[in-house]
Formats: structure tokens, sequence, C-alpha cells
């Protein structure tokens, strides 16, 4: 599996693609949320390999960029060994959503990348908004997925932060072998079923993340100056940008992605019916659907037969 350092840390990224004899491709990046890695971005990847390049990469601190042991159940505890080696080179860096830009910048400079699409989802689509404002002749076109804006409320924001501890650090490796576990830990997340792989890859996933990657992010992204700080910035976006919702999505409800859309003309808002957190796992058809229209690329035809 490929890795390329990034500010000294390994970063697990990989290509999406389809050989063509026309012109290159233009390169779309995707960026997943808290707790999660590329994975989740496949089956959207492969989707859009008729129309792009496709590179996915997992965050530092996530996924697959803390070891190099297949995700698998036998693999978890030595991918938890790794983990753990290195978590001293992450911790060099803070956990601010700022420095995850920063990492996406220097890993586009690293693969000689000077302009991409922007696909991101939940706290990936923050630090691709913040990756919007500090590089936008870097960005043709962005979708921001399940995003939004907040009010600061301490009282809730600082039972937050206290349970969010608890679930970081109460993450015994055994639960990805208890029956129906998976589908149990991710149904906060959906209003609508997802295949059984990827609920699984989910939760091995969250088991895997670094603790201090995990709950240094919780506080970035849930705190009083991201509550402050973004409004300013989608006000800013200057590229074309189509913000995605999910109906019933709890944990970035749909009328806080509305509320972010309204503050900048540039930015589009569409909410998917009868869908949550994953509207691009729940729904694929009608996600697909809505990024095709908006980035101007023709629908896939449908063979009779």
């Amino acid at each position: 599996m490929p890795y390329i350092g990034i500010r000294g840390v390994e970063h697990y990224y990989e290509w999406v693609r389809t050989p063509t004899e026309l012109q290159a491709k233009p390169v779309m990046v995707f960026i997943h949320g808290w707790a999660g890695s590329a994975r989740y971005w496949q089956s959207v990847a492969r989707a859009l390999a008729d129309s792009f390049d496709c590179l996915l990469y997992d965050l530092r601190g996530f996924g697959r960029s803390l070891g190099k042991s297949p995700l698998t159940s036998t693999s978890i505890a030595v991918a938890d060994s790794e983990s753990q080696e290195k978590s001293a080179a992450v911790r060099e860096l803070t956990y601010e959503l700022e420095e995850y830009a920063e990492d996406l910048a220097v890993l586009l400079d690293c693969l000689q990348i000077q302009q991409v699409y922007l696909n991101a989802h939940s706290m990936g689509a923050s630090i691709a908004t913040l990756f919007l404002n500090r590089y936008p002749q870097r960005v043709n076109r962005a979708i921001l997925t399940c995003s939004g804006i907040f009010e600061y409320d301490e009282k809730a924001f600082t039972a937050f932060h206290k349970f969010g501890g608890y679930v970081v650090k109460f993450r015994p490796k055994w639960l990805s072998q208890i029956p129906l576990v998976d589908r149990m830990f991710i149904a906060r997340f959906l209003h609508r079923p997802i295949p059984a792989a990827e609920r699984k890859a989910f939760l091995q996933d969250f088991l895997i993340a670094d603790y201090q990657a995990a709950l240094g992010t919780i506080f970035t992204s849930v705190s009083k100056q991201a509550a402050e700080m973004m409004p300013q910035e989608f006000a800013q976006i200057a590229v074309p940008t189509l913000l995605v919702a999910g109906e019933y999505d709890k944990i970035i409800p749909a009328e806080m992605g509305r509320q972010a859309a309204e503050l900048n003309p540039l930015v589009q808002y569409a909410m998917i019916p009868k869908t949550a957190h994953f509207p691009m796992l729940e729904d694929a058809a009608t996600y697909l659907q809505k990024v095709r229209t908006f980035l101007q690329i023709e629908q896939p035809m449908k063979i009779a037969g």
C-alpha cells in the first residue's frame, strides 16, 4: 500500500481511476470525517472515476495513517501497537483543523498536483473549507457533505467534550468481535441501512484511531473558536461549492448546512431526503446525481438488458 511522508508522519493514500486514451483527467481529492478513513469514500470515487482521477487519503492519526498493517479482525491488535509507537510523531503537530488543511497542501505538493476538485465529509468538510480559503487558486470546485455552522453553548460543549473523552478512551479491540455491534455503533449516524462491509470498516477505523488525534480533533472541531470562525470561513469561500445535507442527520443537522450556505452566494445547498450523516452511502444514486449536476458532467449511460 502506498504511503507518503507529510510533515514527519506517514500518510496512506491511494488512487481510484480508470484508464483513458483521452487527455489527463482532473484530480478529485476526497477527505473523510472524524475517526473514519478514506475507505468509506471508495464507492463514490469508483462512480466518479469516469470523469476524475480520484485521490483518497487518510488524515493524520486516523485510518491507515498510523500503521501499515491490514485492517482485519486478526490484525487490529498489531495495528494498535504500531499506533502507540507512532503517536509520538503525530503529537509533534497540533490537532487544529488549520494544521490538517496544511497537511493537504503538503500532500498535493509532494504528488506535484497543482489544482484539484475537493469532495469532503463532516470534519473533513471543515478542513476542506479552511483549505479553500487558504489556497483558492488550487481548487476548481468543492463538494462539502454534512457540514454547517453552529452556535456556541458552553454547557452543551462541555458535556459533549466529556462524553467524547469517555468514548475515545473506552475502545476495547474486542468490540469488533461482538455480533451486530457494528450495526449498533453506526445506527446514530444513519437513517437508511448501508452495506455490512461499510459498517465494519467504520467500526475498525474508530477502534484504531490514534487516541491523541481522536480526542484532539473533538476539541478543535466542536469549540468556541470553531463556532466563531466557521461562519466567517463559509462567507469567504471564493470557488463554486456544493453543500450536501442529510434530512435526518443528527450529527450535523441539515438546518446547520442551510444556514452555512446562506452566507455565500457561491455555495449551493442540496438536502437529500431520508438520509442522515452518510447520504453518499445511504442514497448513492441521488447523491451522485446532485454531484454530477453541480460539476456539469454527464450522467453515465444505462445499458438496457
